[in-house]
Formats: C-alpha cells, sequence, structure tokens
C-alpha cells in the first residue's frame, strides 16, 4: 500500500459540531494497521450565522487530543482564542501538517485538518481515541447541519514520527525568568525535539528587549519580530482563511502572542529557557514537538510508483532555511 486514504467516522450530530458555547467532542474509533502518515479531520457544517467574521475555524479549537493503542501522540491545548489566524491552524501549517478552508457565503464553512502522526502498526485493529475541546463561536452562530469525519492517510514513504507532547505551563512576573519545558522520556526511541511552541494567553507578545533565550541554541536572547524572521512568519508564512464569504486564503506575518520556535533537534532531557517576560504578569505554554526516524516500512501492496516525502522535521526548518 504506497497511498491510502481511510474513513474512521461520519457524524452528523449538531451536539458534536463547534457552538456559541464551549463544548467537548470525544469520540473512539477502529482503524486498519499500517503506516499512518496523518489523520485528517473533516469539516462541513451550516451555521446559523457566521461563526468567525473574520478568521477561519481553526480559531474554534481551543484543545485537540489524538490517543492510538494508548499512546498520546498529539496534545495540542491553545493559548487563547483568536479571531483572524486561529492558533491550531497555524500550528499545523507551520509543523509539515496542513490546515485548510475555503468559505462558501458567511454562514457555511468547509474545513481540512492534517494532524502528522507518522506512525506505523502492525495490530490488526488500531485504537484510536480524540478528544476536541471546541471553543464558542460568535454570536448566533450554531450549527444547523453538515458532518464532521475523521479520516487517515496511509504512506509507506513516512519518514518521522511526529508526537506534539504535553505542554509546560508558567506563571511570568515581569521579569526574566528561567523556564524548564518539560520533555517526556517515553516518546519512540531517537526522539529529539524540533520545535516549541511557545502561546501567550492573550493576542499580546508581551516579551521585553530580551526576548526569548534557549540556552543550548543561543547565548543572547531573541525578540519577539526576531523570533518571527528566523521561523518564517514574518515573510507572510501564516495563512488562514480571512471567513466571511472568502474564496481564497489570506496570509498574515504575525499571529501575536504566539511564536514556533525551531530547535534543530535537541536532546538530553528538559530544555531549559531564559524569558524576558514585560508588561505585566501572564501564564504560557510551552509546547515540544519531537521527531524520531521510523523504523521498518511496511511492503507495497500496490504498484504506485511515486511517493510523497513525509518529514516534520525538515517541513519545521525548511521555512529557515534562507533566514
Amino acid at each position: 500500500m504506497a497511498v491510502k486514504f481511510t474513513k474512521l467516522l461520519h457524524t452528523a450530530t449538531t451536539g458534536n459540531m463547534p457552538t456559541t458555547s464551549a463544548v467537548t467532542w470525544t469520540e473512539g474509533m477502529n482503524a486498519p494497521a499500517g503506516s499512518m502518515e496523518y489523520m485528517l479531520l473533516r469539516g462541513d457544517v451550516l451555521f446559523g450565522a457566521d461563526p468567525f467574521a473574520n478568521g477561519g475555524m481553526s480559531n474554534a479549537v481551543s484543545s485537540l487530543r489524538i490517543i492510538i493503542n494508548g499512546e498520546v501522540v498529539h496534545d495540542f491545548r491553545a493559548g487563547y482564542e483568536n479571531t483572524t489566524a486561529g492558533l491550531f491552524g497555524y500550528f499545523l501549517n507551520s509543523i509539515g501538517g496542513k490546515a485548510g478552508e475555503t468559505s462558501a457565503g458567511t454562514t457555511t464553512r468547509e474545513w481540512y485538518w492534517a494532524v502528522p502522526i507518522g506512525r506505523s502498526y502492525t495490530d490488526s485493529v488500531v485504537r484510536i481515541e480524540t478528544v476536541v475541546g471546541w471553543a464558542a463561536t460568535d454570536s448566533s452562530a450554531t450549527p444547523t447541519s453538515g458532518a464532521l469525519e475523521w479520516w487517515v492517510k496511509y504512506s509507506d514513504d513516512i519518514q518521522t514520527t511526529t508526537t506534539v507532547a504535553p505542554s509546560t505551563s508558567f506563571t511570568h512576573a515581569v521579569a526574566m525568568e528561567q523556564v524548564v519545558v518539560r520533555v517526556p522520556q517515553n516518546a519512540p526511541a531517537g526522539s529529539v525535539v524540533s520545535a516549541i511552541l511557545v502561546q501567550n494567553d492573550s493576542g499580546a507578545d508581551q516579551l521585553g528587549s530580551q526576548g526569548i533565550r534557549i540556552n543550548a541554541i543561543s547565548d543572547y536572547g531573541i525578540e519577539a519580530q526576531m523570533l518571527r524572521f528566523l521561523n518564517g512568519d514574518m515573510f507572510n508564512g501564516i495563512q488562514y482563511c480571512g471567513g466571511a464569504g472568502a474564496d481564497s486564503q489570506s496570509f498574515l506575518s504575525e499571529v501575536k502572542g504566539v511564536h514556533l520556535i525551531p530547535v534543530y533537534g535537541l536532546t538530553g532531557g528538559d530544555i531549559v529557557l531564559q524569558v524576558d517576560n514585560s508588561t505585566e504578569a501572564t501564564t504560557r505554554t510551552y509546547t515540544p514537538v519531537l521527531t524520531a526516524p521510523v523504523g521498518g516500512k511496511e511492503k507495497a501492496e500496490v504498484k504506485q510508483t511515486q511517493s510523497k516525502p513525509s518529514n516534520t522535521a525538515k517541513a519545521i526548518l525548511a521555512r529557515t532555511s534562507d533566514n
């Protein structure tokens, strides 16, 4: 099997969809064995009003957790609810996943979120649990009809596993402070930290002139806009749906309060940062993204002769190649 797409779930229950109050949608699914490149969440929903007048549906994701055969492989939690580029969509597009959306008018939204997995399973049945925390939509934007679907893309050419580990939270005073980002020790063998997602609890950077220093990769603090230069955001690197009937994608050079920082495959345990917090006390979360080489590959069962490599570590660094 070179490439294969499998639909795991289809639900038309509006109670599972984003609405005007925060809700949690939980599902348990069985999937065939194989080499999973990514899991895809597709939504096609008609709302009673525009759910996000100036932004995309990934603003509705306050958390998304994927557990496969008892292993937490993806644990995203948004620092705050944005109104333009959603933090979850920004994160996916920064680590080699994909977040895309089309808006047919102001009330119909169709979105696709590909969450990189990069794991091979040989069990005849693979058990997957997903927990999606929906944030509240705009006023009167209750779902009236539509569907949510979970898909899996299988590929024999996955090169890295991707693990989005639980975040470390830190309550900052107005000071230079040391933050220790906890790195799980039960990650797949050979795992390294390819990036750290830093999120504030509001749409403001609130970093001082010394910004953030990661001890293992810099002798000096790097301020907020330089971080965006280094990770590629500054070059209109942030794609999102502008909502309100948008028939093309919009682009930004920053999402305030959020930085995806490449750390070039750090190993050796927890990661120490020095953070210059300014303006006022605030709480940030620090989420490590781990990658590891994939071991053996399953023998192909079809005669496709081309493949599309999937490598989260390379995708993160590709945005920084000229910086």
